[in-house]
């Protein structure tokens, strides 16, 4: 059976869906994609997760290169977000190959964090500006050492979340390095931000591989939809209003994590 005879069209128009809206809001397309695939299409929620984190890592590549050729990678704060996002993400794969990751205890471990991770990414959005004045005087007063210390443990929850939901390595990472780098131009922060989702949803990825929680039909027709969807929404990023694209994703974010929880 030759590759597009196991294309599903289904898949690649959801695909398409969710990478014009990631390519629209710069959202991590885990937030989108893994409770799309686990509500309407019915997938395992590991095997949601584990082909969602390489689709991540397929199509941040292609963005990591992007905002390296225009210099707007951060690599000294891509070092220290891995510093503490690959070793969690190991422990993490680790801990699911100690129990058997399509059983139903695993279904509602995941989707329970997958519900909470949903809701901290909507409130994000709502309310990153509130969240960036609370903090700024603080991070302010912070010394480099405990900037330091507090982007490894932040890159350490990531890399824990991203291994268990796929989410958190767009709007969440996003909300936490303005926090920590204000003095950092925004543009900056997203490159650094998708450069340190590549290595990251690629080990996870690779784990969840190995403990044979990806459907590989599902990852190609997914990618033959999402990449066309980014180049799309990335060109009509510009024509929507920001507010009005953050409110309608947070809305949708909220809702489906609510489904996920009931």
């Amino acid at each position: 059976m030759s590759f597009f005879e196991t294309v599903n069209p289904l898949y690649s128009l959801s695909g398409l869906g969710v990478g014009i809206l990631v390519g629209m809001t710069g959202v991590g397309g885990g937030s989108l994609m893994t409770p799309l695939l686990i509500l309407l299409f019915g997938i395992h929620p590991a095997t949601a997760v584990g082909t969602d984190l390489l689709y991540a890592a397929a199509t941040k590549t292609g963005g990591t290169f992007f905002h390296g050729f225009a210099r707007t990678v951060d690599w000294r704060v891509v070092g220290r977000l891995a510093s503490g996002s690959l070793p969690a993400a190991a422990l993490t794969i680790f801990a699911l190959s100690r129990v058997d990751v399509q059983s139903s205890g695993v279904h509602e471990v995941i989707t329970t964090f997958l519900g909470c991770a949903l809701f901290a990414t909507a409130l994000s959005l709502i309310f990153r500006k509130r969240i960036l004045d609370t903090y700024a005087t603080r991070v302010n007063a912070l010394d480099p050492r405990h900037t330091l210390m507090l982007t490894v443990a932040v890159g350490a929850a990531l890399g824990f979340l991203v291994s268990i939901t796929s989410v958190g390595a767009g709007a969440l990472g996003v909300t936490a390095l303005l926090a920590l780098y204000p003095r950092l131009p925004l543009t900056r922060i997203v490159g650094s931000d998708i450069a340190h989702a590549v290595p990251l949803t690629l080990l996870a990825g690779i784990g969840h591989w190995m403990l044979s929680s990806i459907d590989w039909s599902l990852l190609g027709s997914l990618l033959i939809g999402s990449i066309p969807g980014i180049l799309i929404g990335s060109y009509a990023a510009g024509r929507v209003p920001d507010h009005v694209l953050r409110l309608i994703l947070a809305a949708t974010l909220l809702l489906v994590g609510t489904r996920l929880l009931m």
